[in-house]
């Protein structure tokens, strides 16, 4: 999610198998002309590097033994991460790690996880990085409550992939005259908890006067917001602009709800990863960078709708 301490994603990603040129070169000596199909299958299973996966070697050597790469991600935040029809985890940010998980070798595993508790993830080893549709800023860099201003956590760095604001959204047609931040005091409001949404909402609401306060009803994710929204039990919404308007253009076949005003507090979206990983971080730097270069990333990005989004490099931290 966004701006100031957002999310989403990691959110739902299509699974890469690969086999490294280590482990084939091993199964090769010890089966010699085995029945092949056996070593497919394996292959399949295993999601370890392959020889022709370019960037394998910048890879931890526990990745590349591993072949998988776990990913914490709330797999609810449409058309970043979400379940299909068939209860598939798709999106761009699968898309992305399937494309990037060619060029390392190995295979994304995304695991379904709330979106506030994804980093607390990351610091008990559970997940290895966190994709989804998160929101690199200084407050998670440097592992700082952005309520309270204390320190929680030792922070995590980003691999920047994607630039997104926020939005609000009410329902189609009963936009109650909403069109910016300061006009939801005295509105509900729903959103995802842990969100940028919700940083920005906590900050509006202290601006309101004559009592007339922001009523923030924070859900579990995002989908749960617009539900809220739907059945009228909120006066707007609000989540990244990529998400609000995949909300805008599906959700009962673009009748239900409308975007009002512009999108504000543009941010990267970053892959999170913990301090002192660096040889990781890097490796998915390298991987970004590389689908960028060839055209696959701008590919994933129009797919999804998110194209507006687009970086012409990955960096670092590179939220304010």
């Amino acid at each position: 999610m966004t701006a100031s301490s957002t999310r989403r994603s990691t959110a739902t990603r299509s699974r890469i198998a690969a086999v490294g040129a280590i482990a084939v070169a091993g199964t090769l000596l010890l089966t010699g002309c085995g029945d092949q199909t056996k070593s497919k299958n394996n292959d399949s299973g295993s999601g370890s590097a392959s020889a022709a996966a370019p960037l394998a070697d910048k890879l931890p050597a526990s990745i590349r033994q591993a072949g998988t790469i776990k990913v914490g991600s709330d797999i609810a935040y449409a058309p970043v991460e979400f379940k299909d029809g068939a209860g598939k985890t798709v999106g761009m940010d699968p898309d992305l790690a399937d494309a990037m998980g060619k060029q390392l070798g190995v295979k994304f595993q995304f695991e379904n996880g709330t979106f506030d508790a994804l980093l607390t993830g990351i610091r008990s080893k559970r997940y290895d990085i966190a994709m989804s549709a998160m929101t690199d800023n200084k407050s998670r860099q440097d592992g700082v409550d952005p309520d309270s201003g204390k320190k929680v956590g030792e922070g995590v760095d980003f691999v920047d992939y994607l630039t997104a604001g926020v939005s609000i959204y009410t329902r189609k047609g009963d936009t109650g005259g909403i069109s910016t931040w300061s006009d939801l005091c005295g509105k509900k409001l729903a959103l995802e908890r842990g969100t940028v949404s919700e940083d920005l909402a906590k900050s509006e609401t202290k601006k309101c006067s004559g009592g007339k306060k922001i009523t923030i009803e924070a859900f579990d994710d995002d989908q749960q917001a617009q539900t809220r929204l739907r059945s009228g039990g909120a006066d707007a919404a609000s989540s990244d602009f990529p998400v609000a308007a995949y909300a805008v253009k599906t959700s009962g076949g673009g009748k239900d709800f409308q975007l009002v005003g512009d999108q504000v507090e543009a941010a990267p979206y970053g892959i999170a990863v913990a301090k002192g990983n660096n040889q990781l971080r890097d490796a998915l730097q390298a991987a970004m960078n590389a689908i960028i270069k060839s055209g696959e990333y701008q590919k994933i990005l129009t797919k999804w709708g998110a194209e507006d989004g687009a970086v012409k490099e990955s960096v670092i931290n590179g939220g304010k």
